[in-house]
């Protein structure tokens, strides 16, 4: 992040961490969410508002900063977005996401309408070559890579925890149902068979563990304005 400047945007403010770290280096900061944050702190402007249709005009904030977002936008509202954040950016735009992230692992299955759920509400998998594609208009200055882990599973295995209910999903979630948009519930009662069906799937997922590389768990990527 920058030392200092004279605006910053925070998108996806939520309690506020990261717009009160900006506000030690930045004169003003705009912290924006789906709902108005509240953030009481003489530099910081809380609104409402949607990523993919921001109510700034261009090139307006010295820093951008988006963390903890992307990963939740579908598409086509996901590339109206990042042109927005690019639209918005004057100089520098601060990207986090999870890398490379196997969203078929931790999936929640809704107790309202039945429907598979990714683990968090997480819709996108990104890489550092998808991230750059997002951002044709900015200059890739700088890549950072966080943690480490082997979490995947297979095409098998995710079938197989399917028919099971998804039991051992992310259920502790804020995020709601991504096709009805309830509260995803808890899991169903399984029966003994959809118990073995669920070690069935751990054993897919056990056997190919020494084949699976290492990876980071989150990528940040610096972009900046060339003119």
């Amino acid at each position: 992040m920058p030392k200092h400047g004279a605006s910053a945007l925070d998108v996806g403010a939520r309690d506020g961490h990261f717009s009160l770290l900006m506000a030690e280096r930045f004169d003003n900061v705009t912290a924006l969410d789906l709902s108005q944050p509240r953030i009481t702190h003489p530099k910081i402007n809380c609104v409402a508002g949607n990523t993919a249709a921001l109510d700034f005009p261009d090139r307006c904030f010295d820093l951008v900063f988006c963390a903890e977002v992307l990963e939740h936008i579908p598409s086509p509202a996901l590339e109206r977005a990042c042109t927005e954040l690019a639209r918005v950016c004057r100089s520098t735009l601060l990207i986090g996401v999870p890398f490379d992230q196997d969203i078929r692992v931790g999936r929640t299955t809704c107790s309202h309408c039945g429907q598979t759920n990714p683990p968090w509400g997480h819709v996108n998998r990104f890489d550092e070559a998808r991230l750059a594609n997002l951002f044709p208009s900015l200059h890739l200055a700088e890549r950072s890579l966080i943690g480490s882990t082997r979490e995947r599973t297979n095409a098998l295995s995710t079938w197989l925890m399917d028919q099971a209910g998804n039991p051992y999903g992310t259920y502790s979630q804020d995020e709601p149902c991504v096709h009805c948009n309830h509260p995803l519930g808890q899991p169903a009662p399984r029966s003994f068979v959809q118990k073995l069906i669920t070690k069935a799937a751990f054993l897919g997922q056990r056997l190919q563990r020494p084949f699976i590389a290492e990876r980071a768990n989150w990528i940040h990527l610096r972009f900046e304005r060339a003119n």
